[in-house]
């Protein structure tokens, strides 16, 4: 017989299955504690050969022709545990500097997501300047509030192209920007007034409250043209939304394992994201839409605007292909509310705090502006632009304390992406900057640890250095198509609010709460104890309130 024409049958085994699951031989113990042994071990010898942790298996940090260092973590957790724990920038920098070329590029595993992290200015740049980390990984919580339709989490493409331009083009156009200024001023002189009436109450100023009082009354006028008396006991709608952005901060800050390990969310979820987020969009939506709905009645969506005219505003008068829908807009608005309170207060306060930690840093600001603007009450954009000193005080702060360590939201790689290095970070990988690491690197900056404005100073031998993205030793806001959108009109905001901060008064530590630098990591570093300090009036100045 020909051998070709015998068909061999190969699934044979499967016939045994009937006579071996009759037997005792399943329920054996002996068999189940020897399958579960092989299941660990596989696991662990697996793990155990994994550079960068477990989801670095298969050799994937080795595809180039330098192979990307990093710790291997736990078993199934990764580096889960070191992170979720203290202050993750530190710790990584850490990690980094222990283990050659690190600092470059950096691989560890969060549960079964792989990350690379970046402590170097020339890595950074190529990871924040491709075009293939344009998009970000979504956290479930930005997800559940509708960030996935804003300009911070669409994903790169291009409805997330449109946003860009509208945002460029229309809400944050130095026109606009400069249009904005008289609002700027109305809110910095009601929070002066507000800390001149609690120093002579109560001999010192809590600063964080009247900070964030004004920066959201700030952003709520530019982003829906209207304001709020921040000292009315009874006023429901400003409370509701203090809530509001309370809970939503607390939720994009929250590190949420399920965001790494998604079985985990069956029968595990501390801080209740998906339960909250649900109870919190729908009071968004009803806050957002019932101010829409305001401002179509009064200027209709069509129609020429002028130059300070709110973001609702904006958004209803485009047209064409740059019309979005209501829910779109939505997510837009309430995005730009989110992420304009929180970094212009409190990278404030970090700048007051090292100010009053410097009394002679506080003492050259102070004789700059009163050479610069004099006794005038009132100090102005253009002004700001007169004072070099002032605008290295704010970078040196930017420097040492960046309000997103870690540039607070990262990139993810949509294909391979082969580094100047000879490193290669596979596609579908999450990438992180460590902008802590590089401004605290001693190769990087002379004397890191010091807080030394005169370093920004070409005039006392320094460099003028650009932080909006342009050189990667201080880029605070990202870099790239990612950055910041919002970056002029923070630094606007902050330089002039610090000015006249440091012209209305001298700030003295609280010798009951002494300045404590010590750093607290949400979804922006904030000061662990919020600045306590003694505003003394200034004789020689106009108070202008």
């Amino acid at each position: 017989m020909d051998s070709s024409l015998v068909s061999k049958d190969t699934s044979w085994w499967v016939f045994t299955l009937p006579a071996f699951l009759g037997t005792q031989n399943l329920c054996d113990g002996f068999l189940l504690f020897s399958l579960f042994v092989a299941f660990v071990s596989a696991g662990l010898l697996t793990w155990a050969f994994a550079v960068g942790g477990i989801a670095w298996k298969s050799g994937r940090n080795s595809r180039g022709r330098v192979s990307i260092p990093g710790p291997r973590g736990l078993p199934v957790f990764g580096s889960l545990f070191t992170m979720s724990r203290g202050l993750a920038h530190r710790t990584l920098a850490k990690l980094a500097s222990t283990r050659a070329g690190a600092t470059q590029l950096m691989a560890f595993s969060l549960g079964s997501t792989p990350v690379v992290v970046s402590s170097e200015p020339q890595i950074a740049r190529e990871i924040l300047t491709s075009p293939h980390f344009a998009d970000r990984p979504i956290k479930e919580s930005a997800r559940e509030l509708m960030f996935s339709r804003a300009i911070g989490f669409a994903p790169n493409g291009t409805y997330w192209r449109l946003l860009r331009r509208i945002s460029s083009s229309h809400l944050f156009a130095p026109k606009r920007i400069a249009a904005h200024e008289e609002g700027r001023q109305v809110d910095c002189n009601v929070m002066l007034s507000a800390i001149l009436e609690e120093q002579r109450s109560s001999g010192v100023v809590g600063l964080r409250k009247h900070l964030q009082g004004a920066a959201l009354n700030n952003i709520m006028g530019s982003v829906f043209g209207k304001r709020y008396d921040l000292a009315a006991k009874n006023n429901e709608e400003l409370s509701e939304l203090k809530e509001m952005v309370q809970e939503g901060f607390e939720l994009l800050g929250a590190f949420n394992w399920s965001d790494f390990l998604p079985w985990l969310s069956y029968f595990y979820d501390p801080f209740h994201i998906k339960e909250r987020c649900s109870a919190l969009v729908p009071r968004v939506r009803k806050l957002v839409r019932g101010i829409i709905e305001e401002h179509k009645l009064v200027h209709g969506e069509s129609g020429k605007l002028s130059d300070n005219a709110d973001f609702v505003d904006v958004l209803l008068s485009l047209d064409g292909e740059e019309k979005l829908v209501e829910n779109d807009m939505i997510a837009v608005l309430w995005e730009m509310i989110f992420r304009g309170t929180d970094t212009t207060a409190l990278l404030t306060e970090w700048v007051m705090a090292e100010l009053v930690l410097n009394p002679d840093v506080q003492a050259k600001l102070q004789n700059e502006l009163d050479m610069v603007v004099g006794n005038k009450g009132t100090i102005t954009d253009a002004d700001v632009a007169k004072l070099p000193y002032l605008q290295a005080v704010v970078k040196e702060t930017l420097r040492v304390h960046p309000p997103g360590p870690l540039l607070s939201w990262a990139r993810l790689s949509t294909e391979d992406v082969q580094l100047s290095n000879g490193m290669l970070v596979p596609a579908n990988t999450t990438a992180m900057v460590n902008m802590w690491a590089i401004t605290h690197d001693s190769n990087v900056w002379e004397e890191p640890l010091a807080f030394k404005p005169e370093r920004f100073l070409e005039s006392a031998g320094g460099v003028n250095v650009d932080v909006r993205g342009n050189d990667l030793r201080l880029a605070p806001f990202g870099a790239g198509r990612r950055v910041c959108p919002g970056k002029n009109l923070g630094l606007v905001t902050v330089n002039l609010w610090v000015a006249k901060l440091v012209q209305q008064f001298k700030w003295v530590a609280d010798q009951k709460n002494p300045v404590d630098l010590s750093e607290l990591l949400k979804l922006s570093c904030e000061m662990k104890n919020p600045l306590s300090a003694v505003a003394l009036p200034r004789d020689n100045v106009v108070v202008a309130l």
